[in-house]
C-alpha cells in the first residue's frame, strides 16, 4: 500500500486541501495513515490510524490534521 508516498510526493498546499475537505479528508487521512502503519508497525501509527478511521468523518479531526501538517510538516502524531 503506497497511499503515503503518493499523498507526501504531492504539493504540500494540494497536500493541506485535500485534509480539509469535508469526507474526502477522512478518507486521505484514513488511507494514508494505514499505509504508514503497514511500512512502520508503531503503536502509535496504529492508535492513530485507529482513531481516524472511527471518528475522522466528524470532520473536526481531519481539520486538525491539516492544520497541523501545514504548521509542522507532519501528520499529528506521526512517526
Amino acid at each position: 500500500m503506497n497511499v503515503d508516498t503518493w499523498f507526501f510526493n504531492l504539493s504540500k498546499p494540494l497536500q493541506i486541501v485535500l485534509l480539509c475537505i469535508p469526507f474526502v479528508g477522512w478518507i486521505v487521512d484514513a488511507l494514508v495513515r494505514w499505509s504508514i502503519y503497514i511500512k512502520k508497525n508503531t503503536t502509535t501509527n496504529l492508535v492513530m490510524a485507529i482513531v481516524i478511521t472511527l471518528i475522522g468523518g466528524s470532520w473536526i479531526v481531519t481539520l486538525f490534521d491539516g492544520i497541523w501538517y501545514a504548521v509542522q510538516g507532519s501528520l499529528f502524531f506521526q512517526e
